[in-house]
């Protein structure tokens, strides 16, 4: 496991940023048990407005693979802000991003979401891409993208829970879980939700000594101040004061599958 921590920062960039060999990487890499070290290729969709804790909470967890190759797609390489401010830059476009992928993940947000889903390339690219991924993956309103682009129909699926009764709208059955697996469907619930996810693919990657490694590397011990984190256990008058700032979300997002002609 030490030398699985040592080689992790050396192997998890994304192709067109890879530092330079760690002269020490090889024996370390000689050392890791079969299966461990295996050339993923991993596609994040990057769009304006998302959310980027959605995004950051599984790329650090892909980006522990060792042997992987993250890539964070937008339509151009230009710069985007995020719906907090935060602006980044994808490492490669739709049309460079590989044809097969081992991961297809889609972050969510909210107005962003929504220009995401009404958009047709976009769409197009999440539908190509995914009707050949072996994994086709989620976190939050990410979903949302998902089942525009018909990627969920017949599937059981979670995103945040101001949309979760959006999915039957996509032809998804809506499960209120942290994590949903439904074949190669794996997603994710809203937002923080995203490090569990992270952890669950890294373990679905390699193995669930290797995920513990990485839990145990980034010191994920989460013991939140609050007991509000879920609508199961937020008290009465949060929920109530929550639910009021999301009421017109789920009508927007059947707005939206209405336009792109993906209404059940």
């Amino acid at each position: 496991m030490t030398a699985l921590l040592g080689a992790l920062a050396a192997s998890g960039a994304s192709a067109q940023d890879k530092p330079a060999a760690d002269p020490h990487a090889g024996n370390a890499m000689d050392a890791m048990p079969p299966g461990w070290v295996k050339p993923d290729q991993i596609a994040m969709l990057c769009y304006p407005g998302m959310t980027i804790l959605d995004l950051i909470g599984p790329q650090y967890m892909f980006a522990a693979l060792m042997g992987a190759t993250v890539h964070l797609v937008g339509k151009t390489r230009d710069p985007m802000t995020s719906d907090t401010g935060v602006t980044m830059i994808p490492t490669t476009t739709f049309e460079q991003c590989p044809k097969d992928l081992t991961v297809l993940f889609v972050p969510g947000g909210t107005a962003g979401t929504l220009a995401a889903m009404r958009d047709d390339t976009t769409r197009n690219f999440v539908a190509d891409r995914g009707a050949r991924a072996q994994y086709v993956t989620s976190v939050c309103t990410g979903a949302l993208v998902l089942g525009a682009a018909g990627l969920l129909k017949g599937y059981r699926a979670t995103t945040h829970w101001a949309a979760l009764e959006t999915l039957t709208d996509c032809g998804a059955t809506p499960v209120s879980e942290r994590i949903v697996r439904d074949r190669n469907r794996i997603t994710g619930a809203g937002v923080t939700a995203g490090l569990d996810f992270g952890l669950t693919m890294v373990a679905e990657l390699r193995d669930a000594t290797y995920a513990q490694g990485v839990q145990l590397g980034c010191e994920y011990d989460p013991q939140p101040p609050f007991n509000a984190g879920s609508t199961r256990t937020a008290p009465a008058e949060v929920k109530s004061i929550m639910a009021s700032m999301y009421s017109a979300f789920p009508g927007q997002v059947r707005d939206a599958l209405r336009a792109t002609g993906a209404a059940k």
